[in-house]
């Protein structure tokens, strides 16, 4: 009997075993994994403490759903990025094109034939699985890959503004020019990031700020719209301009120019419900620890809580602290892409890990300024922290990608066993580009000689 026991206790795997086992299977770098853990934790603590009324109003207060939801999608969520990032980053190369031309009319569907949620057409629904989907997710996640490849194929001529500058910025144009009407502050941020991505790819000066013009003259067009159409406004003897009124009332303009108009001019009660009640939400949860998990207040009363303001909810459960220790969890993971950037051989895959981690950080750090009233509200979500859907799955991808970049640097390195290794002409057909090759100055962010940044 002793004996059996000893076998079947042998063929118990130890703590060790489970953990070098588990190393073997993930590859890519572990701080990355780590902070992916972390966030995901995070996200089932706040997003069940998050959705009480919600609970309440859809499902009578059974909550359990939300976690159970929640707690699905984190499990689809890191098994796709565990796949994607199992795949030689050389196949995003290769799709970039095609994935990119399906989400132009995938864009151009969405607008004129999705689904209308909060005053926007900016999700498809799916028949049978009845899950929306938010289409400018798969399309950024397409752009990035696209402009990556466009990059690293066009660093010989990309001073030049016909053959280098335009084959990058014209799929900018096309996917921010179709987000931007149900979108704005989506269609603003990817081109940002976009911007930042050929400012690192070596893309002339003059032509990025020409760019910048240009994109800033219908954010000041709005901004003056709110101006000159203020309502509140002292100024008894002036009519407000008529054409200022009627541009209102195209499409979703006076949802923008209210908010704009709420940011510079709102005053106490005049404050949106939602500032107000993410204000006391920060208020509530002090200095340091907040008022513990699940001991939120604002919950019952902020709109979005679990998702827009989810940052809030954050601070008031887990104190200034908490919210701090956000801020350093993001700020780890675009260090540690970074680091995938300097040490990638390949131009893509190293515009890939950075475009990326550009655009995940940017948002958070959108959603954070939101949720503390530095800027206009948005409907922009807490990467891997507000409650889960399309946009969670997308993040999962976005980080498998990256994974899969710094999995390729690491063989690469010798620091992880070679598995199905690349050749070397399909590296030159998948047009990644070599950051070994020769070139007259240092790249700052990198120790290879081939980029030549702007930085």
């Amino acid at each position: 009997m002793s004996e059996i026991k000893d076998t079947l206790f042998a063929q118990i795997p130890s703590v060790e075993g489970v953990r070098r086992q588990l190393l073997t299977r993930t590859r890519g770098d572990k701080y990355i994994w780590g902070i992916v853990v972390v966030l995901s934790l995070v996200s089932i603590l706040v997003v069940y403490s998050a959705t009480g009324s919600l609970a309440y109003k859809m499902y009578k207060g059974n909550t359990n759903i939300y976690l159970f939801k929640q707690l699905s999608f984190t499990v689809l969520g890191l098994i796709i990025m565990y796949f994607l990032h199992r795949v030689n980053y050389t196949l995003f190369s290769r799709v970039a094109t095609i994935l990119f031309f399906i989400s132009i009319p995938l864009l151009l569907y969405t607008l004129f034939f999705g689904a209308r949620i909060n005053e926007g057409s900016r999700w498809i629904k799916l028949p049978i699985i009845n899950l929306t989907i938010q289409t400018s997710d798969f399309a950024k996640l397409a752009l990035f890959m696209y402009i990556s490849k466009m990059l690293s194929k066009k660093q010989e001529v990309i001073k030049d503004f016909k053959k280098g500058f335009l084959p990058v910025l014209l799929p900018v144009v096309i996917i921010c020019g179709l987000i931007m009407p149900a979108n704005l502050s989506n269609a603003l941020l990817t081109a940002a990031t976009s911007l930042l991505l050929m400012f690192i790819g070596r893309v002339s000066f003059k032509h990025i700020f020409l760019t910048i013009f240009l994109a800033l003259i219908p954010v000041a067009l709005i901004i003056s719209i709110a101006v000159l159409s203020y309502d509140g406004k002292k100024t008894e003897d002036i009519a407000k301009p008529v054409v200022a009124e009627k541009i209102k009332s195209v499409g979703r303009i006076g949802t923008w120019v209210k908010r704009v108009q709420d940011f510079m001019y709102a005053k106490d009660s005049e404050v949106p419900y939602q500032v107000q009640q993410a204000k006391i939400a920060i208020s509530n949860g002090g200095m340091l620890i907040g008022l513990g998990p699940g001991n939120s207040q604002q919950r019952n009363f902020l709109p979005q809580a679990y998702n827009d303001f989810i940052y809030s909810i954050i601070i008031e459960e887990y104190g200034l602290l908490g919210g701090a220790f956000m801020i350093f969890i993001y700020l780890v993971f675009l260090f540690r892409c970074i680091s995938i950037f300097r040490r990638c051989p390949y131009a893509f895959g190293a515009f890939l890990a950075l475009g990326l981690s550009f655009t995940l950080v940017i948002q958070a750090v959108a959603n954070m300024a939101v949720n503390v009233n530095l800027v206009p509200v948005t409907g922009v979500t807490l990467p891997l922290v507000s409650m889960g859907g399309s946009s969670f799955l997308f993040t999962c991808a976005a980080i498998g990608i990256v994974l899969s970049v710094a999995r390729n640097v690491e063989q690469t390195e010798g620091k992880a066993p070679l598995e199905t290794g690349v050749a070397a002409a399909d590296v030159d057909a998948a047009g990644l580009g070599n950051l070994s090759s020769a070139a007259a100055t240092t790249n700052p962010f990198t120790s290879q000689k081939n980029i030549r940044p702007n930085v």
